[in-house]
């Protein structure tokens, strides 16, 4: 049962926010936005924090207000890391000694007996099927928690752990400090918000002219090995025989050695140590400049780390062997670690970090960042900077507080981010079993094509991929909470007729609800990347799409096979691989061929050896060929960028008559034109700035791309096509098809689109309307008429 969830009936000014917990304006705003977002009765909020500390007080004041008030009594945080998970309940039991907490990573800790409990996303989602309560029922239903607090939100939330907030019924509140704009759309849309629009945002640029957050300087520096790498005919005669000599049994190596393999395999003594010199001479140090403040080193991988921490003890043995230490996942007490690197008075001063470092770790003595890496995400970038804006009071001595903090890049970071603010940011990546699902899904639905339901050999080869397909559906384990919030879709799928006549309908629904949740094959990830592979080109050959560099990896496997000979298990289907290696088997292939080398081939790759690069540690001779001080990376104002103040001003408008005018198929008056063109054109920026960024566009047809077209405007104009009278239920979906498109995109500016998915699959418009070209003629005008509102006045 839904608890009734209501904050105390007293106005929201006269809340008492405790100032031992929160004592800044900022802060006590991040609060009084959320309470005002659940008065409105919102379920879901986020919040841009840019400070560390000032995000987890802020998270703190939340949870006291709404515990205080009896609006909440059980409260969740998730986080994506151990550390993360531990540092937040030590927050909150010294700041809300009377609110019981649990680590669930613990197992010291009893959940039963805690309001607050802590836990990273895949703990979660394996203890709410698994813990108990003492009676032996389950602990964590539904409704166990009333609020969800999700930290660092802006990377977290993952398709595969979207399941958790679909589960409990609770508020979500989402806490990230990277900038509004460069929060992933996805995690927008998870909190029902417009993109850019947060509950509350405090950003770094205003946190440091208030003085809550430090500013950093930075020292770029470019080396010769890491920008050009190492090539043979410019080293000395002495270096060319230590290359002959390191080189020699490595037919893979030639006389050039791209830059890309430094530090990836290549480490080399001199640049390692180039970087190591400039961080001890120019890093910022305390106790009267004779100790290096608190520093963090970005390195690339593991052995990366390892050398750097190698080459310090070489060169600066003075120091002992707690000075710098590895932190990442290779090093056993590595929580210990990170412990004793967050207190100020113990060693290591420095961590040579690989992805445990980069966000959420709050160190105020952090004095000194250096970026021994590329990184090309900004959003990491910038939670990468964030470690070191900390205040410390006291830092070089009493009342000599820290007041800015050094960044060294060797990498051209901040090069990169100047000339591209965004960077690049990875998508959700669907496992390897969702892959071959969704494959062989739309393979079965390629097949219904009458040429192929007429050839018994494909008509077979289909149900045999449907039979696997909805076998996978009925093992699921239907006690699981993951299969339960999908469970419609799963006992449709589970009917062998369901599979009877895939449409785009039937394949989104198996892409979102069903290929998730199958339970990876017990077998090789080679074999499965195999799979994948010959499934991969099948469906390529059934849409008549190129699949060249996917047919080239097969035939690559098959050359590795065909050296193996020796082998009988690979000798026995030496006549496959062959055949295989010729291009006239490729130039007559079918899913059929495929398969029968699927088959035939895949349970022999375990016999080949897979490449690994050899790894090498150089001491070739490296200098700086550049090295100057720049300035602080800062984010570029939404409303400074004319698409942008556009854009957002449209959005922000929608009530403004002629933009309700397009968004609801109706053509603009001379007046509304004018109207338009005054805001875009002079209050918004000029008509050179409008010609710049959409060139000969009529504002209309821009507009409507912005906004989009009301759903019942589109569904009046097709009213008389929506009848079963009229069309069968194939036209029917067609038409709906064409509506969502239009409601979405505003316009259809190219018929191709026609052409494409989704309408590809219910068929072509000449195919469906094939006895009836009249009434296709009727919807293309009504497609067109739809389109010219958006251009023409009236």
């Amino acid at each position: 049962m839904q608890i009734d969830r209501r904050i105390s009936a007293k106005p929201l000014g006269r809340i008492k926010i405790s100032d031992a917990i929160t004592n800044r304006p900022y802060q006590k705003e991040a609060v009084t936005a959320v309470c005002e977002a659940i008065e409105k009765k919102q379920r879901k909020m986020l919040i841009v924090q840019a400070t560390g500390s000032g995000k987890t007080r802020v998270s703190i004041s939340i949870v006291d207000v709404l515990t205080r008030h009896n609006y909440v009594k059980n409260v969740l945080f998730l986080a994506d890391r151990t550390a993360l998970v531990k540092q937040a309940k030590k927050n909150f039991v010294n700041l809300l000694p009377n609110l019981t907490c649990c680590n669930l990573l613990d197992s010291r800790d009893n959940p039963e007996q805690s309001r607050m409990i802590f836990s990273t996303y895949a703990t979660m989602m394996n203890a709410i099927d698994e813990t108990k309560t003492k009676y032996g029922e389950k602990l964590f239903t539904p409704a166990h928690f009333d609020l969800i607090i999700i930290d660092e939100s802006h990377r977290s939330i993952y398709k595969k752990y979207q399941d958790i907030f679909n589960y409990f019924d609770a508020m979500l509140l989402g806490m990230t400090a990277t900038p509004k704009n460069e929060i992933d759309r996805n995690t927008y849309s998870v909190f029902d918000l417009e993109r850019g629009v947060p509950t509350f945002a405090y950003e770094l640029d205003k946190a440091v002219q208030e003085g809550y957050l430090v500013d950093y300087t930075t020292i770029e520096v470019k080396s010769k090995i890491m920008e050009e790498g190492i090539h043979y005919d410019d080293l000395s005669d002495e270096e060319k025989d230590l290359f002959d000599e390191t080189f020699e049994d490595d037919e893979q190596i030639d006389k050039d050695i791209s830059n890309t393999a430094v530090n990836e395999w290549l480490f080399n003594k001199d640049t390692i140590d180039l970087v190591l010199k400039k961080l001890m001479e120019c890093g910022l140090k305390v106790e009267g400049g004779d100790k290096l403040g608190k520093t963090i080193i970005f390195a690339k991988n593991s052995r990366h780390a390892q050398a750097i921490v190698e080459r310090f003890h070489k060169r600066y043995p003075e120091y002992g062997e707690n000075f710098i230490k590895q932190i990442d996942y290779s090093i056993k007490y590595v929580d210990t670690l990170i412990d004793d690197f967050s207190t100020k008075d113990k060693m290591p001063q420095i961590a040579v970090s690989v992805d445990m470092l980069d966000t959420g770790i709050d160190i105020p003595e952090i004095l000194n960042l250096v970026f021994f890496k590329k990184v090309r995400s900004f959003s990491k970038f910038w939670q990468m900077i964030g470690r070191g804006t900390r205040l410390c009071p006291n830092l070089f001595g009493a009342g000599i507080d820290k007041e800015k903090f050094l960044i060294f890049d060797f990498c051209n970071n901040f090069e990169f981010f100047r000339a591209d603010t965004h960077g690049t940011e990875g998508g959700i990546m669907a496992s390897m079993s969702e892959k071959i699902y969704n494959t062989k899904t739309m393979i079965v639905r390629e097949l219904q094509e009458s040429k192929y339901m007429l050839d018994d050999a494909f008509v077979s080869y289909r149900r045999n991929l449907v039979n696997e397909l909805q076998g996978s559906v009925v093992a699921l384990n239907q006690n699981s909470f993951r299969v339960k919030g999908h469970l419609r879709f799963v006992e449709k799928y589970k009917e062998l007729s369901s599979w009877d006549n895939l449409e785009s309908i039937e394949i989104a629904e198996i892409k979102e609800h069903i290929s998730p949740l199958v339970t990876p094959a017990k077998e090789d990830e080679l074999v499965r990347r195999f799979d994948y592979l010959i499934y991969s080109v099948s469906l390529a050959i059934l849409q008549g799409n190129n699949a060249s560099l996917t047919i080239n990896r097969i035939i690559k496997t098959a050359e590795e096979l065909s050296k193996l000979y020796n082998i009988s298990e690979v000798k026995e289907q030496r006549n496959i691989i062959e055949k295989v290696m010729t291009e006239e088997f490729w130039e007559n292939v079918n899913p059929l061929n495929l398969d029968f080398v699927r088959k035939a081939l895949r349970d022999l790759l375990k016999f080949i050896e897979k490449e690994r690069q050899r790894i090498y540690y150089t001491d070739f001779n490296d200098e700086i060929v550049a090295s100057l001080e720049g300035t602080p990376l800062k984010l570029e104002n939404d409303l400074k960028n004319y698409r942008k103040k556009v854009e957002f001003y449209l959005k922000e408008h929608q009530d403004n008559l002629a933009v309700y005018k397009i968004r609801n198929n109706k053509r603009l008056s001379e007046s509304d034109l004018k109207e338009l063109e005054k805001i875009l054109w002079k209050e918004l920026g000029t008509r050179e700035d409008y010609v710049k960024e959409y060139g000969d566009t009529p504002i209309g047809a821009l507009i409507r791309k912005i906004v989009g077209v009301d759903r019942t405007a589109v569904n009046e104009a097709f009213s008389k096509f929506l009848s079963e009278e009229r069309l069968n239920s194939n036209q029917i979906k067609f038409v709906r098809l064409i509506i969502d498109y239009i409601v979405a995109n505003g316009n259809v500016d190219d018929n191709a689109v026609f052409m494409q998915e989704p309408f590809r699959s219910v068929g072509s418009i000449t195919s469906l309307f094939k006895n009836d070209l009249g009434t296709a003629k009727e919807i293309m005008l009504v497609v067109g008429e739809i389109k010219k509102n958006s251009e023409e006045i009236a």
